[in-house]
């Protein structure tokens, strides 16, 4: 068969392939094809308003479909047993959380496995993301405070700066995780504060934004980090915080999202970036809400789970980089609380503890703590409350906020 017949036949194999999926609906985790529908107006919810997106007044048939998964966005829950109440009858599993503590636990004791290796220059960000899990699961109990903090302490640079690990270079990313650390263990006044502070304010520019270490990288995570640092640590008046606000804005896109640097594509954990920083700054009235908000909950798939952008596949850590977003601005109702749950723990391990990024996939201590991180956003029962600015237990915050 000559090249050219081939090539025909692969093209008439496609089409026919795509015409015999057309009808069919997109499978529960949202990778099929899918086919929306108008909403039938006798189904709406008595009272409940739909979020225009502000960008393109849609009206009709069409807004419909586009906002076909927000049905029951003014069924907020309002308590704990509200949510469960509503989920009960889909028959989805609990959250195993005493596996999940384990798997965090064993999984810091496997360091000569291949995962662990790999992973030994961002030790600091994994220490993070297990000891505040377990936290919001009341098992941090469960490790030697004084054996982490030791640790810790020996991954300190000169400059003031935390690594990822002992031996390796400092920067802002590891400094951060570090300082929050010290915070689940109310162990912030063993730190040089003055030093940390110094080497954080360093980092910023002069219009504004800051790198990441002093190989200059530019990134709007660094300014939300800075910030975040400073403010933890009380000492916000060692940045210029007018030229940092005025810079995140700067990275701000028509569709409300904000991107790594100006003119960078919109993306979820840039948008918790730059509005995490907006909100301890006290600057989001400086944020389009519903613009922002559209953006948002537009980012929720037929299956429940999230994304980080359009046309991207779900993902369980966008259920804390999203949902953190819209509560912060107050549009945490035009998305379905339920089914977010509900994909969310259809991520578990439920023989060996953990959570992965879809149902089926490997776990890893990455979307473990973003997936408890999100069920505590969503009030899920036996999971401590978390600052969505922040990122730590409100327990925690609220003891350092309070602290002279």
């Amino acid at each position: 068969m000559s090249s050219t017949s081939v090539i025909t036949a692969s093209v008439l194999y496609s089409l026919l392939f795509l015409i015999s999926q057309r009808n069919t609906k997109s499978n529960e985790y949202g990778t099929g094809p899918i086919v929306r529908t108008a909403i039938p107006k006798d189904v709406r919810p008595a009272g409940s308003q739909f979020p225009q997106n502000p960008l393109a007044k849609r009206k009709g048939s069409t807004l419909e479909r586009k906002v076909k998964f927000l049905f029951g966005l003014d069924r907020g829950f309002s308590s704990r047993s509200k949510l469960m109440s509503s989920t009960s009858s889909s028959k989805m599993a609990p959250l195993v959380a005493d596996k999940h503590s384990r798997y965090i636990l064993m999984a810091e004791k496997k360091k000569e496995s291949f995962e662990s290796v790999v992973m030994d220059h961002l030790r600091m960000n994994g220490a993070y993301w297990g000891l505040t899990t377990l936290d919001l699961l009341e098992k941090l109990g469960s490790v030697s405070e004084d054996e982490v903090v030791s640790w810790l302490m020996t991954c300190q640079h000169e400059s003031g700066g935390f690594a990822g690990n002992t031996g390796h270079d400092p920067h802002i990313l590891y400094t951060l995780s570090a300082v929050q650390i010290l915070a689940l263990f109310d162990k912030l006044n063993i730190l040089d504060v003055e030093k940390v502070s110094t080497y954080v304010a360093g980092l910023q520019n002069e219009n504004g934004s800051f790198s990441g270490d002093m190989w200059g990288e530019i990134d709007t995570r660094f300014s939300y980090i800075a910030i975040y640092c400073l403010s933890i640590l009380k000492c916000l008046g060692k940045i210029n915080v007018e030229k940092a606000v005025d810079y995140i804005m700067s990275c701000k896109n028509l569709d409300g999202g904000f991107g790594c640097t100006p003119g960078g594509e919109s993306h979820a954990g840039q948008i918790f970036c730059c509005v995490g920083a907006l909100a301890i700054t006290g600057n989001l009235h400086r944020v389009d809400k519903d613009v922002l908000g559209w953006w948002l909950c537009e980012r929720q798939k037929e299956c429940g789970g999230l994304n980080g952008r359009p046309e991207k596949d779900p993902d369980v850590c966008y259920s804390w980089w999203v949902l953190s977003s819209l509560i912060m601005i107050d549009r945490v109702h035009w998305i379905d609380k339920a089914k977010l749950v509900k994909f969310i723990l259809a991520c578990q391990d439920l023989d060996n503890g953990g959570i992965s990024d879809r149902p089926n996939d490997a776990v890893d201590i990455f979307h473990t703590y973003f997936g408890v991180a999100g069920l505590s956003l969503l009030e899920y029962p036996g999971v401590k409350a978390i600052d969505p600015a922040y990122a730590l237990p409100v327990d925690v915050i609220n003891r350092i906020i309070f602290t002279k």
